[in-house]
């Protein structure tokens, strides 16, 4: 028989993704009542009921955010009052405003937003952005000493400001009044600002404790253009710049943010600003109807109740046409460019300036790309050399090389998250004395916690629990590496060191089609505290693969149901490590729509695949006895489990005595008299899949 392990002759890379599968609990009788009692469809019924709404009152709040009866803002917020009179009295008396925004999405467009809003209510306002490449986040002491020299009166955060103790200390030595708008976590000590808002700092259950920086901009220009009764065209420019700059930041897309979101996309596509009409055209988006989406109206949004005013909606963009589209592009631009191309693009009127800014963001964002993939690879083959062996051990990722670019590290780590299972903290040297460098999480992961537990090792640091930048003397890195390793063995268990994926449902081919991929519409905006649905399908035949682009799997696949097969299309995005896929597998998915030369088709998006459950059963606890004979082809064979090393092994043997030899996750296989001379076989090609769907058959009926 074969001697030497599979594994010892197929490369990691060739097994499937190491996931954790956690499937929501059905609740089909309750679901259904639910559905009645709403008039909605089971399935949406079940999807809601995951979500966490389980009363007629809640599913009709969401469904229906416009229902939401909204405090106003001056009641939630302690500091708004205060910075509402700020404002006041610096438009009134023309002190000179300047803002400092952040080179994130976020930052670029509430710092655009409360350039349009400012300047329209009268105010003599400017702004700065810190640089990436020199100074990294955050207002500093050099950009408030400018300001003061200019002349400015008030400084304005956004997105930034609330851990910035010493340079608002300094503004307040210089005579500056100083408002924080800001969303990151708080620090333990607030810096001396004459106001801070903050929604981390107001109640839990308060419907705007989630809003991005650009939500609590949204909510400050709004509040104050209500204040001075000048609404009349303000609303609209900023409600586009809220939905950009909400779904491009990943805030939850509960609450009002929801519902200003949800109007924000109906907007979009008939925006009246330039730079958003010129990153629809160059981004190739185009608006979809939205029907099935409860049928809801949109409406001028308001801080405070008002009656509905009701406008047809024909058309809306969805959220990944921002995540994946618009957003990219601006962000391309303050990770690897200068953010006043953005500002200038999102407060142009004039369309030629709009298209050619739009253009720039393009060519950008394409370089962008080129930089994440080179580095990913540099850091993919960094990992797999020096620490994917300790990685149980130390259940964290700290990789730093020099010579990367430290405006796109922060895309990388998400992906080696997705990659690996554990935290990730890349950095790179900004001098030989100091590292610059970007965290992203898991769930069970605080970010901002681990960099508070190494702030004595630390520079500069800041974010929140899924993702934080931060620096620190490169004398300090091996100390570091340490302490948060000690960190994440106090918070994260060996079973958290997988991708997580939540499933909603199980669904069979022969139910997705148009009318189930309407209902879903209920559901939409989709993103953070509200994402995706995610369906799964045992057992089914992938029939077709193949790459595509960069690393792609483009594939078709197959389910027989009472003897009718059912086919569909899927795409698993840089998934090209893991082709060719086994021909039988379970996968995991979310439904999109594709559009070519006029015809829509649902589609499956694949995020996550496994062996067929009846496959792992057979190789977690092998059947007693343990061994079989089968007939295939007319000829005979016998099969059997066998221990080899840590993994049971399944092996099929023939009259000749030629064995295949197979562990689980692998599509690599043996074939063979003996290991010395065997042969790699795949054995997700037909002719393999066939004999071993063949094999288990036997030694199920065996046992």
């Amino acid at each position: 028989m074969l001697e030497r392990p599979v594994s010892e002759l197929s490369k990691p890379h060739r097994r499937l993704p190491d996931q954790r599968w956690q499937i929501y609990p059905q609740k089909p009788e309750f679901a259904q009542n639910l559905a009645a009692l709403t008039n909605i469809s089971p399935i949406v019924s079940q999807l809601l009921i995951n979500r966490g709404m389980e009363t007629p009152e809640q599913v009709q709040a969401f469904l229906n955010p416009e229902s939401l009866v909204l405090p106003s803002p001056l009641e939630d917020f302690p500091d708004l009052a205060i910075s509402l009179e700020l404002l006041q009295n610096a438009i009134a008396s023309q002190t000179k405003i300047a803002i400092c925004g952040d080179y994130d999405a976020d930052g670029m467009t509430s710092t655009a937003l409360l350039l349009r809003s400012l300047r329209t209510l009268g105010a003599q306002v400017d702004y700065a952005i810190p640089s990436r490449m020199h100074e990294g986040y955050g207002i500093n002491k050099r950009i408030v000493e400018e300001f003061h020299s200019e002349g400015v009166g008030l400084i304005l955060t956004v997105d930034n400001g609330i851990s910035a103790f010493e340079p608002v200390a300094r503004a307040r030595e210089l005579g500056l009044a100083v408002i924080i708008t800001d969303h990151h976590d708080i620090p333990q000590k607030l810096p001396p600002a004459n106001a801070i808002l903050n929604p981390k700092l107001i109640a839990e259950s308060s419907p705007y404790r989630g809003v991005a920086g650009v939500g609590v901009a949204y909510i400050l220009a709004v509040s104050l253009a209500q204040q001075l009764g000048e609404t009349k065209g303000l609303i609209q420019p900023m409600l586009a710049l809220f939905t950009l700059g909400t779904i491009a930041d990943l805030a939850p897309l509960t609450g009002v943010n929801r519902r200003w979101v949800k109007r924000g996309l109906q907007h979009l596509p008939k925006s009246n600003l330039a730079g958003v009409k010129a990153l629809i055209q160059v981004g190739g988006v185009q608006a979809r109807g939205d029907e099935g989406a409860g049928g809801d109206r949109e409406k001028l949004p308001s801080l405070v109740p008002s009656p509905q005013s009701p406008v047809p909606s024909p058309k809306s963009l969805k959220p990944e046409d921002i995540g994946f589209r618009l957003g990219p592009r601006i962000n391309a631009i303050g990770r690897i460019g200068n953010p006043q191309t953005v500002i200038e693009l999102l407060t142009t009127d004039d369309m030629g300036v709009a298209l050619e800014l739009a253009m720039r963001c393009e060519q950008i964002n394409a370089s962008r790309q080129e930089m994440c993939q080179q580095i990913e690879q540099e850091a993919i083959a960094y990992v797999e050399t020096e620490f994917v062996a300790s990685l149980q051990q130390d259940r964290v990722l700290i990789v730093v090389q020099p010579n990367w670019h430290h405006g796109v590290i922060g895309i990388v780590a998400s992906r080696l998250v997705e990659r690996y299972g554990v935290p990730v903290f890349i950095g790179t040297y900004e001098d030989e004395g100091h590292i610059r460098g970007s965290a992203r999480s898991i769930p069970e992961f605080h970010v901002f916690e681990a960099l508070e537990y190494c702030h004595d090792l630390l520079g500069k640091f800041g974010g929140h629990k899924a993702a934080g930048g931060f620096s620190l003397p490169a004398e300090n890195l091996q100390v570091l590496r340490s302490r948060l390793i000690e960190f994440a063995n106090q918070c994260l268990e060996p079973h958290h060191l997988k991708p997580l994926l939540k499933i909603d449902a199980e669904v069979n081919l022969n139910h997705i089609n148009q009318q189930l991929y309407q209902q879903l519409n209920a559901l939409h905006p989709c993103g953070m505290d509200n994402p995706d649905p995610v369906f799964w399908t045992p057992n089914v035949q992938v029939v077709e693969q193949k790459i595509v682009g960069k690393g792609h799997i483009k594939l078709t696949i197959a389910q027989t149901i009472d003897n009718q097969e059912y086919k569909i299309k899927a795409i698993a995005w840089r998934w090209g490590d893991y082709f060719r896929l086994p021909t039988r597998v379970d996968v995991a998915y979310k439904l999109r729509e594709n559009y070519f030369n006029g015809n829509t088709t649902i589609e499956l998006e694949l995020i996550g695949v496994r062996l067929p459950i009846q496959l792992q059963q057979f190789f977690a606890a092998p059947p007693t006895p343990s061994s079989s004979t089968f007939e295939y082809n007319q000829r005979q064979y016998t099969c059997g489990f066998y221990k080899n090393g840590l993994e049971a092994e399944l092996r099929i043997k023939n009259s000749e005595g030629k064995v295949l030899a197979m562990q689980p996750g692998h599509i690599i296989g043996l074939l063979g008299t003996n290991r010395q001379n065997a042969k790699e076989v795949d054995i997700s090609q037909p002719q393999y899949d066939s004999i071993i769907q063949a094999a288990l058959q036997a030694l199920s009926v065996r046992s």
